[in-house]
């Protein structure tokens, strides 16, 4: 099995310090599914785990957590008729929960204390093929570019969870003012969600194309990362892995919004005056997905239909793809692609 494997976080670079590796065929254990992968969008929490910002659970570890692919190889106890061989599947972020604790059994698997997440603590997709649990998987039709589907397996459905957290009722939102700040992977969905449930979205984002490519799909205002939207917002999310983004965001809100901080670390949080909280502003962070974000938020983009941006590179640039986004060089997602 071939795969770019992470041995020491490190500086990125488009030479490292992922390590291009053959390894022995991968055999999959009770209950889980072999995968051929055909596409691995990269992510942001990719990129903070191979350069040491967010720390490693697993070393060496398989990052890559967006995978679309399919199905080659069945574990003992797995039902073939509900993964039929050659059928196409997605795995995301969150790979395993215990299913028994207060958390899981209150559908909030995504603060199990002991759930695991693909790429962090179990080897993902960057990588020729990999195992995952079959009932931790998803169902995407054949008819679907697996290389547009990728991204929505983390950016989108983190971005679908950041708007539930952030108070946006997508089925009864209308004319609502809604703050994206950064304008990435996951904002390129989130928008697409939100102005079709008929919300007036402002787009915070220092870039002038990404500007540019938030008015295309529907944003009402954009400015630089200084300035400031016109009107109070009544929610925002923030995208951007700094807190100055997070402070921003709560000083253009309304009285009664929330703040969803769309992101898995951040590098500070700057000292608040309490009036940017007080009349009932919130604050809140957004921790993994659910199976069942997944789920809905699959059914929703393909209803829309969500559309994503991306640039396709071979999987042994996933250091070329992630330096590329560390610079802000990525339009959209970069994909990953094995060779055929």
């Amino acid at each position: 099995m071939t795969a770019m494997v992470l041995t020491a976080p490190g500086r990125v670079s488009s030479s490292g310090p992922l390590v291009w590796i053959e390894r022995p065929e991968l055999q999959p254990a009770a209950g889980e599914l072999l995968v051929r992968v055909e596409a691995c969008a990269v992510c942001r929490t990719d990129l903070q785990l191979v350069s040491g910002d967010l720390p490693t659970h697993v070393l060496p570890i398989v990052p890559g957590h967006q995978v679309v692919g399919t199905v080659i190889g069945h574990g003992e106890g797995v039902d073939a008729g509900r993964h039929p061989l050659g059928s196409r599947v997605g795995v995301a972020w969150i790979a395993s929960a215990c299913g028994v604790c207060r958390f899981c059994r209150s559908g909030r698997e995504n603060l199990c204390p002991d759930a695991d997440f693909t790429g962090w603590d179990r080897d993902g997709g960057y990588a020729a093929t990999m195992v995952a649990r079959a009932d931790f998987t998803y169902p995407v039709p054949d008819g679907i570019d697996p290389v547009a589907a990728a991204p929505l397996l983390c950016g989108g459905t983190i971005g679908y969870r950041s708007l539930h957290v952030a108070g946006v009722d997508l089925a009864d939102c209308r004319g609502l003012r809604l703050g994206l700040y950064g304008f990435g992977a996951s904002a390129t969905c989130v928008i697409q969600l939100a102005v079709h449930a008929g919300c007036e979205v402002f787009v915070v984002t220092r870039s002038p194309s990404e500007q540019q490519r938030a008015r295309s799909l529907g944003a009402v205002w954009t400015g630089d990362s200084d300035a400031r939207p016109p009107l109070p917002l009544d929610a925002a999310i923030t995208f951007a892995p700094v807190g100055s983004a997070v402070a921003a965001a709560l000083g253009a809100l309304d009285r009664g919004g929330t703040v969803a901080i769309n992101a898995i670390h951040l590098d500070h949080i700057p000292e608040l005056d309490y009036d940017q909280l007080w009349h009932e502003r919130s604050l809140r962070s957004v921790a993994n997905v659910t199976r069942d974000d997944v789920v809905r938020f699959l059914a929703l983009a393909a209803a829309i239909p969500v559309e994503t941006t991306y640039e396709v590179l071979a999987l042994t640039d996933a250091n070329v793809a992630l330096d590329r986004l560390a610079s802000g060089a990525i339009a959209g997602a970069a994909v990953l692609q094995p060779d055929p």
